[in-house]
C-alpha cells in the first residue's frame, strides 16, 4: 500500500484520549501531520501555533460544547475547515454546527475514510438518498429535547420547564444514548 504525503495538518479536539490516539495514528499513516487537544483552550493554542488546514472537533467535550470551540478556531485561523464528530447527534446540533462554521457533521462511529470524505465532499448534494422509513417516536423525542436544550443554551431547568417535565426526568433522558434511527 502506498501512502501519499500531504502537507495538511489536522487538529483533533477530543477529550476521549484513546479515540484521539487511534485517529491520530490512522491519519499519520496516511501522510497527515496530526496534532491533538483535549480542551478548547489547548485547541486554540495549537491552532494559533500550527495553523492547521482542518480540524475534527468532538461535539461533547468534558467541560464544554464543541460548538463553542468552532468560532474560536475560525477566528484563530480563518481558512480552517472544521468537522463536528459526535456520538450525540441531533438535527438541532447539526444545524448549529454548520451555522458556526463546520463544513460537515458526522456521527460516531466514523472511520478515517468517512472523515476524509467529509472534508473532501463539502459541496451540497441534492441527490442524496432519503431514507424510506421515518424516524421512530423515541428518536423524534430525543431530537426535540436536543432542539429545546439548544434553544435554552444548555440550561436543563429552563428546558424542563419548556417541555413540561420534571428536571430530574429530563436529566435521566439526557444521560441515555441517542436512540438509533
Amino acid at each position: 500500500m502506498t501512502t501519499t504525503t500531504h502537507q495538511n495538518t489536522i487538529l483533533i479536539v477530543d477529550d476521549d484520549v484513546t479515540f484521539a490516539h487511534v485517529l491520530n495514528k490512522a491519519l499519520t499513516r496516511r501522510g497527515y501531520n496530526v496534532i491533538t487537544a483535549e480542551t478548547a483552550s489547548e485547541a486554540l493554542a495549537l491552532c494559533q501555533q500550527h495553523q492547521p488546514q482542518q480540524a475534527v472537533v468532538d461535539l461533547k467535550l468534558e467541560t464544554e460544547s464543541g460548538l463553542n470551540v468552532l468560532p474560536q478556531l475560525k477566528q484563530a485561523n480563518p481558512n480552517i475547515q472544521m468537522l463536528i464528530l459526535t456520538g450525540y447527534s441531533s438535527i438541532s446540533t447539526a444545524v448549529e454546527a454548520i451555522k458556526v462554521g463546520a463544513v460537515n457533521y458526522l456521527c460516531k462511529p466514523a472511520g478515517v475514510d468517512d472523515i476524509l470524505a467529509a472534508f473532501n465532499n463539502i459541496a451540497a448534494n441534492p441527490n442524496i438518498d432519503i431514507k424510506e422509513t421515518p424516524p421512530s417516536v423515541d428518536r423524534l423525542e430525543w431530537e426535540h429535547i436536543q432542539k429545546v436544550l439548544a434553544e435554552n443554551d444548555g440550561n436543563i431547568s429552563a428546558t424542563a420547564r419548556d417541555l413540561g417535565m420534571h428536571r430530574r426526568t429530563l436529566q435521566r433522558k439526557l444521560l441515555k444514548r441517542p436512540v438509533k434511527e
